[in-house]
């Protein structure tokens, strides 16, 4: 079969995994407005309903929308060979399902890293095994695209399980697209850098977790360091229409990325400086259970507060438009 390198077209079947908000969102409602048949999967029924109808408003086209956990390999398998059934096959995929911690390894635990684990790369791996088969059976070659970050390739302090796991990804699509050069499928792994999605309220947070929550949500909400999150899933799609191998966006990220490669040693060393500006573990080191951003405090002192609240203002708008809802809005002390 050969492999077609011309855009997406009207009634290709896509598959988009942590699709009913943030990035995930964003990028099915690209891949709908290109006209492709999209199924999203996400683990909330409520999230998916609401995703349904935002994606609806946006380009005019309904969605198909299923529960998955891709963690259970079981369900993803089923899933694929559902959304085969119902489109007539599978031609574009996009792995995207995630989760962040934030905390000092010590305080976050073993727990947090099995579990960044099992739902970024396991959930990962599952999704590229079942679709494969199906891709390499598209007319026009399939397409694989694999949600990375710069977490894979420099490892922040801090965000340690999310950065093992998003290295097994970024391995993962090295070695796929290693197989599968010369065949009908292309593989695609795009690492992001901060986005402002609104993911610091569904971010789970550890050790002195308010005092995380302040410095993380600030960073992931300032222009420059973090990017429009319309703007990267429309780099993500592009990346994958055309056919890319890799792709490293924002500044920052590219930065880092040929900083840690020509210097590896000095990189680790600068982010070590880093470290020493976040918040300490707690005294104990015992792991804790961790938080989601939505249900922590902001800063008590009143100019953090300030800050924080400023620095986090695009991305509270962004959480507010990309369906990241949740039961209620971070509260200051």
């Amino acid at each position: 079969m050969t492999r077609s390198d011309e855009t997406l077209s009207e009634g290709m079947s896509a598959l988009v995994t942590g699709g009913s908000r943030g990035l995930g969102l964003l990028t099915a409602a690209r891949l709908s407005a290109r006209g492709c048949e999209v199924t999203i999967l996400a683990r909330d029924s409520d999230e998916l309903a609401r995703a349904m109808g935002w994606i609806r408003r946006r380009t005019g086209r309904t969605v198909r929308a299923v529960v998955c956990d891709v963690r259970d390999e079981a369900a993803v398998s089923a899933v694929v060979e559902e959304t085969v059934a119902a489109t007539g096959g599978l031609d574009v995929v996009i792995a995207n399902a995630g989760v962040i911690q934030v905390a000092p390894a010590e305080a976050a635990g073993s727990a947090a890293f099995r579990d960044a684990m099992a739902t970024i790369f396991e959930g990962t791996l599952y999704t590229c095994l079942a679709a494969l088969p199906h891709l390499r059976r598209s007319p026009a070659g399939g397409r694989l695209g694999l949600i990375g970050s710069v977490g894979a390739l420099v490892s922040p302090p801090h965000l340690v399980p999310y950065s093992c796991a998003k290295a097994a990804v970024r391995a993962l699509g090295e070695g796929l697209q290693a197989e599968t050069a010369g065949s009908a499928v292309s593989v695609t792994t795009v690492h992001p850098g901060l986005m402002r999605t609104g993911s610091h309220l569904q971010a789970e947070f550890g050790g002195q977790a308010e005092a995380e929550y302040a410095w993380f949500s600030t960073l992931a909400g300032t222009p420059v360091l973090s990017m429009d999150a319309e703007r990267a899933a429309e780099k993500v799609v592009q990346a994958v229409e055309r056919r890319r191998t890799r792709v490293v966006l924002t500044p920052a990220a590219r930065l880092a990325s040929v900083a840690h490669g020509v210097a590896p040693t000095a990189t680790t060393r600068a982010t070590g400086l880093a470290a020493r500006t976040l918040p300490r573990s707690p005294a104990d080191d015992h792991p804790r259970p961790l938080r989601q951003g939505h249900s922590l405090r902001t800063p008590r002192t009143p100019w953090r507060r300030a800050l924080n609240k400023a620095g986090r203002a695009l991305n509270d708008r962004a959480a507010r438009r990309y369906n990241q809802r949740t039961p209620g809005p971070p509260t200051s002390a």
